[in-house]
């Protein structure tokens, strides 16, 4: 029988460059590969398995809920989905809630309340979305419109109209797109750039847009798909800025391994889109759900602690490494800034044993949120030997 490897480019579209793993199975922040060699996980199939694999309450929801009601239409009402906008909503402190199936959709729903938001108040021609130079929210024709990065725009324009970008961290750039213009009805912000690189926001930045976004009734959009459900040390990173946005996206940790995505809406926003104006065939689908809730339970004040604390430790330890000159991110999302090429870093390490992600010029670490230290320590020894070669 032919490998994995031969059957992929075979039978799959050239879409992505694949590190050499044939992964077979996983338990914690451990992956087992089809050669028989462990594999510690630094990346948590890039922020998506916020418990690791194999969680047993995790495994035993989805399993109940798939043998229930593995599929019904948002026809119906259904407890998991339902219970799931609860605990979001108590959680949070917004309104309501709109499930998805990923971050580009969920970053789409924010764009459309946007534009009916501003279209029911202000008629026509108050549309333009704000978003910040190196930005990333999504590989739809209109999420890329909205991303701040030249080199995911080749091939593919016409784009959506209505989108403009600004510097990150200087606030004379965002002020000076306000005056006299009165097109602008949104601001999108990731508050870490993540595909940019791991790269935070300054505090009195993103209070300065939030301050003005709220005199001038201008939707604050957060792009939480990556930052949230824990991955900062906060169940959302807004939390670390004292922020509180219009529109929240959320997708990756929330289902745990399944596919889904979120929309958070706070007051102003919550009765926007009404019948027809959005949906979509599997968002709220009662197995993600399901998942998701045991996620959201499991993400306690004291896990929460943990996160920060786990994150502190790795970041002293990468700093003591050979080649490297600093580490950006909050929690669980860091960015390694360090002399030499990420990408042939990056399969330097999986040769060893450690899968670890690159974000530009960076390695970048998002390990499963319940990693051991003993994982940990197993993972930063494979890379502290590939930095000292």
């Amino acid at each position: 029988m032919d490998d994995l490897k031969t059957l992929d480019s075979r039978y799959l579209a050239g879409t992505y460059g694949r590190f050499n793993l044939q992964a077979v199975s996983g338990k914690g922040a451990v992956c087992t590969g089809l050669d028989g060699r462990e594999y510690i996980d630094f990346t948590s199939g890039i922020g998506v398995n916020s418990l690791g694999w194999g969680d047993p309450d995790w495994v035993e929801a989805v399993s109940r809920q798939a043998a229930d009601l593995q599929h019904i239409s948002n026809l119906y009402y259904t407890a998991p989905m339902i219970g799931l906008a609860q605990a979001l909503c108590t959680r949070t402190g917004m309104d309501k809630v709109f499930f998805c199936n990923s971050g580009a959709e969920a970053n789409e729903c924010m764009i459309k309340t946007a534009r009916k938001y501003n279209a029911d108040h202000y008629g026509k021609g108050r549309h333009t979305i704000l978003a910040l130079e190196n930005s990333f929210h999504g590989r739809t024709i209109t999420t890329l419109s909205a991303t701040g990065q030249d080199v995911f725009h080749r091939y593919f324009d016409p784009f959506t109209d209505g989108f403009s970008f600004f510097q990150a961290n200087d606030l004379s750039s965002f002020t000076a797109y306000l005056n006299g213009n009165h097109t602008i009805g949104g601001v999108l912000l990731e508050l870490i750039q993540g595909e940019g690189g791991v790269v935070p926001l300054d505090q009195e930045f993103v209070q300065g847009i939030a301050k003005l976004c709220k005199e001038q009734d201008i939707l604050l959009m957060v792009d939480e798909v990556q930052t949230g459900i824990g991955r900062t040390g906060k169940l959302l990173c807004c939390e670390h800025y004292g922020i509180r946005p219009n529109l929240v996206s959320l997708a990756k940790g929330l289902g745990g391994g399944l596919p889904i995505g979120a929309v958070l809406f706070d007051e102003k926003c919550a009765d926007v889109l009404g019948p027809g104006d959005h949906g979509t065939t599997y968002g709220g689908n009662p197995v993600a759900c399901a998942g998701a809730q045991v996620v959201l339970s499991k993400l306690t004040h004291s896990l929460l602690k943990e996160v920060e604390q786990k994150g502190q430790y790795m970041t002293e330890k990468v700093l003591s490494m050979p080649k490297v000159k600093s580490v950006e991110g909050k929690g669980m999302m860091l960015g390694i800034t360090l002399d030499g090429d990420s990408k042939a870093l990056a399969a330097a390490c999986l040769e060893k044993g450690l899968m670890i992600l690159t974000a530009k010029a960076k390695l970048r670490m998002l390990p499963p949120l319940t990693i051991s230290y003993e994982e940990m320590d197993r993972g930063l020894t494979i890379l502290n030997e590939v930095l000292s070669v």
